[in-house]
């Protein structure tokens, strides 16, 4: 009761103090464009990962750049680019995002998208963990047996393969670690996004560059179609984050804990009934354990909430 109490009250103080229609819909916007991100990703799938990787950070900059200005907010990006300590945690930050990346575009090209929906699914769960072992914040009963329940169809999962299911696994680690760094980040964001890539950008032009002038590269190819399909890699990256960014800033953390699943459940109807991928009896198992323990999750959320508002 009294763990239970103490998150209440963290809601409480962090939370906005009510959902807006705006924040609701800038929200949603971006679930949509996360859930259909793979049917965008099969488009590049005959691509090298790194490649695919190097044009989604360049072509991300812009954008980014674009946006703050627009904001008018660059001064805060300006501050934190003149920061030794900020843009040694921004590029730990990126380090990582890039990692998530490579996984994600890897994973669909192979046709592993069942995968990327379980590890996107399990990421709550693991945020949790993070927290617990990280901040040391208590975990309530309820939350307890729902990262079980994950453990149990990891196992699952495990013992049906002959090995770890890695990639659900480093989605998920490498995302939950994004998201922690990017709370130690002293700087919006936006502006850490647009830090992020722009330190980034500085290896990835290095490779664009390299495999370009050994003939390597596949920019020009098809007539300019694979220089479309690259460039549209960094709108589909920028525009759902930046998005988020602003979404998150009008709505409670409750509509936003709740409404992360969007994501993973279309990834999951597109790796089933649009890519064909196998869906085993095993693989049942394991997703049903996993949505057991997610709607005990979404369900101390909501209690959470209501006591927060009876408070």
């Amino acid at each position: 009761m009294a763990v239970e109490t103490a998150q209440t009250q963290k809601i409480a103080q962090q939370a906005p103090t009510g959902d807006t229609l705006d924040g609701f819909l800038l929200a949603l916007v971006t679930y949509l464009i996360w859930g259909v991100m793979p049917l965008y990703m099969k488009l590049v799938a005959h691509l090298p990962t790194v490649e695919v990787i190097a044009h989604r950070v360049i072509w991300s900059v812009p954008i980014a750049f674009a946006v703050l200005l627009w904001q008018r907010r660059l001064g805060d990006f300006k501050t934190a680019i003149r920061s030794p300590r900020t843009v040694a945690q921004a590029a730990i930050a990126a380090a990582f995002v890039s990692i998530n990346w490579g996984v994600y575009v890897w994973a669909i090209s192979v046709d592993r998208t069942l995968e990327t929906a379980l590890g996107y699914y399990i990421n709550p769960l693991v945020t949790v963990l993070v927290g617990a072992a990280v901040l040391g914040e208590r975990m309530s009963r309820v939350q307890m047996i729902a990262i079980g329940l994950a453990a149990a169809a990891v196992a699952v999962l495990t013992l049906d393969g002959g090995g770890l299911p890695w990639v659900s696994l480093a989605l998920a680690g490498s995302w939950a670690t994004y998201a922690f760094l990017k709370k130690t980040l002293p700087v919006g964001p936006a502006q850490g996004f647009l830090l992020e890539v722009t330190l980034l950008s500085v290896p990835a032009l290095a490779y664009i560059f390299y495999v370009q002038s050994h003939g390597t590269g596949h920019f020009f190819d098809r007539g300019g179609v694979e220089a479309l399909l690259l460039m549209g890699c960094g709108v589909v990256t920028a525009v759902p984050l930046l998005l988020y960014a602003n979404a998150a800033k009008r709505l409670t953390l409750t509509t936003i804990g709740l409404m992360q699943y969007i994501a993973p459940t279309i990834v999951f109807l597109i790796a089933v009934f649009v890519f064909k991928e196998p869906f085993s009896t095993t693989k049942l198992v394991a997703f049903g354990l996993i949505w057991a323990g997610l709607a005990l999750y979404a369900g101390s959320i909501l209690r959470s909430r209501a006591r927060a508002k009876a408070a």
